[in-house]
């Protein structure tokens, strides 16, 4: 009887159509595999970036989106050059390749001025207060206004547009301003006018305009940034004389009524 091999023809035959069963399955599916990559990486598949500068945001986005791309703002910045609220930068750059589903990040042209507070210059020297209000991007005029004052070259007063601005009001960069600067005390006698019923600011300007100045300003109580206070005294009192560039001192009040009820002390009292 003829001994048998651990393997026969019929079971190598069948171990041998196995293998290339197996192998053609495998390589089935490494085909099926590679197919769904290449579909969910979109590998190859590119468009060409729109040029999407000078748009606005609304504008944009559309045909961004038209191209299966993501319009992404992530800065904005400001410039006088460009219109307001338009695109000026973009990444990736126009004309560039990416692949669909891709964000395109923008940088738009904010829509109106940054705007900085306007610190308190009164007294300080007027080259001082150049250079502060150029280092917070304000244009100072090169010709300043004349006041007569206690003291010589400081500051009176900024204004823009003839209007005087507020400390902590704000203003938009690139604003032109104008410096009113103290040249000393004058030769000519004025009448002191009345304040009474005035906010600070109108009270300064009114005293300018008659050629004197703000003195010591007291308030009757600390009230919320933007609550208007009037003044209700003033020393000296209205109809009193003074040398140009003299000063006159305040005291005002949040509640209007007191300028009706208080009357202009003719002497300089505790208060001040």
């Amino acid at each position: 009887m003829a001994k048998k091999g651990i393997f026969d023809k019929s079971d190598l035959k069948f171990i041998g159509s196995n293998l290339v069963l197996a192998l053609l399955i495998g390589i089935g599916i490494l085909i099926v595999l590679i197919a769904y990559l290449r579909r969910y990486t979109e590998h190859g598949v590119e468009v060409e970036v729109a040029d999407v500068r000078g748009m606005v945001e609304a504008e944009a986005q559309p045909i961004l989106a038209a191209q299966d791309l993501v319009l992404v703002v992530i800065d904005s910045t400001f410039s006088d050059k460009v219109p307001f609220g338009t695109i000026v930068e973009q990444n990736p750059q126009p004309g560039s390749h990416a692949k669909h589903g891709r964000e395109v990040y923008v940088t738009i042209n904010a829509t109106m001025k940054r705007q900085v507070t306007m610190p308190n210059l009164q007294d300080m020297s007027y080259r001082q207060a150049e250079t502060t209000l150029r280092g917070m991007g304000l244009v100072v005029d090169s010709v300043y206004d004349y006041e007569p004052s206690a003291y010589r070259d400081l500051v009176l007063d900024v204004k823009a547009n003839n209007e005087s601005l507020l400390p902590g009001q704000k203003v938009p960069v690139g604003t032109k301003v104008r410096l009113v600067v103290g040249f000393g005390r004058g030769t000519e006698q004025v009448e002191v006018p009345s304040v009474i019923g005035l906010t600070l600011q109108e009270a300064r300007s009114l005293l300018l305009s008659h050629r004197l100045t703000v003195g010591a300003v007291n308030y009757d109580e600390e009230v919320e940034e933007g609550v208007k206070q009037y003044v209700y005294k003033q020393v000296p009192a209205a109809g009193a004389q003074l040398v140009e560039g003299e000063t006159v001192s305040l005291r005002l009040s949040k509640d209007i009524e007191k300028t009706a009820t208080n009357s202009s002390p003719a002497v300089e009292e505790e208060w001040f």
